[in-house]
């Protein structure tokens, strides 16, 4: 059995002497969707901000088999690791096309044209929108562009904090449809996602995070028929 892409230990994240992260591990195995569901405040967020480097930790971050504790977020992304924040963090008064090729900056030019092509053949929309500015777009418009930005980057494992939130069902199920061709293509995916239904849908593993710590974990299938999952975050509906 190959070595995990990400395999995080014991992580701790505190805010003052609040501890936000207290003793996680998981990891993520290589072409798989693994999600981390839980209510607002579980701690979801600040794990990936750790494990991306923009907050400091400690416990071990291993990511394709190097450690990573140390590297700055810069280095994290060349080696391969890409986050796609909450709330996008979109270069708002620039071009969608512009906003793309700023995701792709550690590229060569002749790699960079060629994941633009990609990026656009994923996305046929943010094509035709490739010269509007990236404020004036739709909330599902934005979530897709924050997306094709971190796949210009050529990730190993893309980070999604939260892809669906705000959007309209119709949009929601456009991005998980992305999300699954992306493994499809070879990309391993972390996902934080408080829509449990659909994360568990299309994940592989999953884990479940209250307050800082991790509750339960397994098989993304078996976690969707557990009764407590059920009852606390997929409701009458899960059944």
């Amino acid at each position: 059995m190959s070595a995990p892409l990400l395999d995080v230990r014991d992580l701790k994240v505190a805010y003052g002497k609040v501890e936000a992260v207290n003793g996680v591990s998981l990891n993520v195995p290589r072409g798989e969707i693994v999600t981390v569901i839980g209510a607002n405040g579980a701690g979801k967020t600040t794990l990936l901000n750790a494990v991306m480097g923009i907050l400091p930790s400690s416990g071990s971050i291993a990511f394709n088999g190097v450690a990573s504790e140390r590297r700055p977020v810069e280095q994290r992304v060349a080696d391969g690791l890409c986050l796609v924040p909450e709330r996008r963090e979109l270069f708002t008064t620039m071009p969608v096309e512009d906003n793309l090729l700023l995701g792709g900056f550690l590229r060569k030019p002749a790699d960079r044209a060629a994941r633009l092509e990609d990026v656009f053949a994923r996305f046929p929309r943010l094509k035709e929108r490739r010269q509007q500015i990236a404020g004036t777009l739709s909330g599902g418009e934005r979530q897709m562009l924050a997306m094709g930005r971190a796949l210009m980057s050529a990730p190993r494992l893309l980070m999604l904090d939260e892809p669906s939130l705000g959007l309209a069902p119709r949009i929601v199920a456009d991005i998980f449809s992305i999300i699954v061709a992306l493994r499809e293509a070879g990309v391993s995916i972390l996902l934080i996602e408080q829509n449990a239904r659909a994360a568990l849908r299309v994940a592989d593993h999953a884990y479940v995070m209250e307050l800082g710590v991790v509750t339960m974990s397994g098989k993304a299938s078996d976690l969707a028929a557990d009764p407590k999952v059920v009852e606390t975050y997929l409701g009458l509906g899960g059944h």
